[in-house]
């Protein structure tokens, strides 16, 4: 077996172990980034994605790669965005001689690259960006290459996929977890104003809404501010 093969096995083996709460979701495309360099003779690498409606170089392992392309993303052509758009592999063999992409070729020979392999990511039938490789020299990728990313970019879409799943679903929870707590601290503030002032529940209510129009802000912060202020003046009186 040839060192490329024992490469690519091994880089295929890291991703298999990529476990996605070992780092955040930027952590794991990065090292996606990383590992598509050892076994390629790209030089650096970064990740197309969509980034609030646009496309965006979202990890790189060099800072050259978002200014590359910048180039294409203001086109909306380039191997980047067609390998994301039509999920194939484009190649440029030569950025000095390149017709297709001529504006992303030149940007990117003027970075010291001299070709560039894009390889798309997608799983269960939905794109998830593109893989770009950019390396010194002329002709640097094969379709030798080709193959072993194809390979690469499914177990690393798979890796994607479950690493923005399990995101998503982090992020919910976090969301469900701070809903929670303001609906009790809400709750709490509105008890305390019932007792005060012997109101009943939409009456108290009423006092926070009122108070958050008046003064601009927020009717969480102002119900923290009643629940703190309770609890504080309950510890005076008990250390008194």
């Amino acid at each position: 077996m040839s060192n490329e093969e024992d490469a690519v096995r091994e880089s295929l083996r890291a991703l298999a172990q990529l476990f996605i709460n070992d780092g955040t979701l930027g952590d794991t495309l990065r090292r996606v980034c990383e590992l598509a360099c050892t076994i390629t003779p790209a030089k650096y690498a970064g990740i197309t994605m969509i980034v609030e409606g646009n496309p965006r170089t979202g990890v790189f392992t060099h800072e050259d790669a978002p200014e590359i392309d910048a180039a294409q993303y203001d086109l909306g052509e380039g191997p980047c965005m067609y390998a994301f758009r039509d999920q194939l592999i484009y190649r440029i063999d030569s950025t000095t001689d390149d017709a297709r992409w001529p504006d992303f070729a030149r940007t990117a020979a003027e970075h010291g690259i001299g070709s560039v392999l894009s390889v798309p990511l997608a799983a269960r039938g939905e794109s998830l960006g593109a893989l770009n490789l950019y390396a010194e020299e002329a002709a640097s990728f094969t379709a030798a290459h080709e193959q072993s990313l194809t390979l690469f970019a499914d177990q690393a879409s798979i890796a994607l996929a479950n690493a923005q799943v399990y995101w998503d679903s982090r992020q919910l929870s976090e969301n469900l977890t701070q809903a929670i707590e303001l609906r009790e601290t809400i709750g709490q503030a509105v008890g305390i104003l019932m007792a005060v002032g012997g109101r009943p529940p939409d009456a108290a209510f009423q006092i926070l809404a009122n108070a958050s129009q008046r003064e601009n802000r927020k009717v969480r912060d102002i119900a923290q501010e009643i629940v703190d202020r309770t609890v504080e003046r309950g510890t005076e009186g008990t250390a008194g």
